[in-house]
């Protein structure tokens, strides 16, 4: 591939930790900074809609939190039931189009001073055949910031994340953790993210606490910018970019 612009994969421990939502903030975040930013879901599985013109409401979020324009770029692969998207695509009777991927990829940079592409589940959630989620990572050339929760578990989901980012040559931004809970909090939330970084050396970037004023469905925002803002390493998520 091409020379790229700066950015960012947004990889997550699994599914469900809460991907989409720290893409966003960081995209309002460095959008807060004057930066233009591009966003891209590069395949989704439990879309909605006709088939042929499939919504994932995930990359729509992400597409209006950073005000793109180019709606088609943004989820090139998109797939009706919410499974891998090798499987989803395998039962759809279709393929997963990566050489339209990465051309979507290619272009869509184009346009921007930053981007942030949100992966699907975690490192090894297989895309196409004998093609994963860390082979879009190493195709795009892109740092990863890692999501992760704070809860019992996490330690164990986390480390092998780390351990396979790193044995690939990926370079690791740094760790954000999602949805701590600011009341009924576990001695795991307390402590896992401490743990966590004295195990690996990851720099933590963030924790971002339960927020109940954003919603993924509605495209509601409330306070994400603020609270990215406030509580998220913005400046080492840029590193090592002409536009830090």
């Amino acid at each position: 591939m091409n020379r790229m612009k700066p950015g960012i994969f947004i990889l997550g421990t699994d599914t469900g930790v809460g991907k989409t939502v720290v893409s966003a903030g960081i995209a309002l975040a460095l959008r807060e900074r004057g930066l233009k930013v591009g966003v891209m879901k590069p395949v989704a599985t439990g879309c909605y809609g006709p088939d042929g013109h499939l919504i994932s409401q995930d990359a729509v979020y992400l597409f209006e939190a950073a005000e793109n324009e180019y709606a088609p770029l943004t989820s090139p692969s998109r797939f009706r039931h919410p499974l891998a998207p090798s499987v989803a695509a395998m039962l759809e009777k279709r393929e997963v189009a990566l050489d339209r991927i990465r051309d979507a990829y290619m272009e869509l940079q184009k346009h921007y001073d930053f981007m942030i592409v949100e992966g699907i589940g975690g490192l090894l959630v297989p895309v196409a055949k004998n093609y994963f989620v860390a082979n879009l990572i190493r195709d795009f050339k892109l740092p990863v910031v890692i999501v992760a929760r704070a809860s019992l578990g996490t330690i164990n989901h986390t480390l092998l994340t780390v351990d396979g980012s790193i044995v690939r040559g990926f370079e690791i931004r740094g760790i954000i953790f999602n949805r701590i809970p600011t009341v009924n909090y576990s001695l795991a939330e307390i402590t896992n993210p401490k743990i966590i970084h004295e195990l690996t050396g990851i720099p933590l970037l963030g924790s971002i606490p339960e927020m109940e004023d954003i919603d993924v469905d509605s495209c509601r925002y409330g306070r994400l910018k603020e609270v990215f803002l406030e509580r998220v390493d913005i400046d080492r998520i840029l590193a090592n970019t002409a536009i830090a």
